[in-house]
């Protein structure tokens, strides 16, 4: 696909830091190495040069609900 990709003048390279620089900005760093196989360091720094802001994410895993929430019922009316 890259081969292809360059045949026709796409900078694959630039568009593959392009697209990991967005994803930056719409998801926590940690997230986005652990979907794409990155190291976290890498995208930590990315995202100090694209100015991102996910300063405050919690890492690890999550699976309870938070104290008191109940999810609510849907009911056809």
């Amino acid at each position: 696909m890259s081969a292809l990709l360059g045949e026709i003048g796409v900078p694959v390279a630039a568009a593959r830091g392009a697209a990991i620089r967005q994803q930056l900005l719409e998801l926590p760093a940690p997230v986005v190495a652990d979907a794409l196989g990155y190291h976290d360091k890498t995208t930590s720094r990315l995202l100090r040069e694209t100015s991102g802001t996910w300063s405050r994410y919690a890492a690890g895993n999550h699976p309870r609900s938070p104290s008191g929430w109940t999810p609510q019922r849907i009911t056809d009316g």
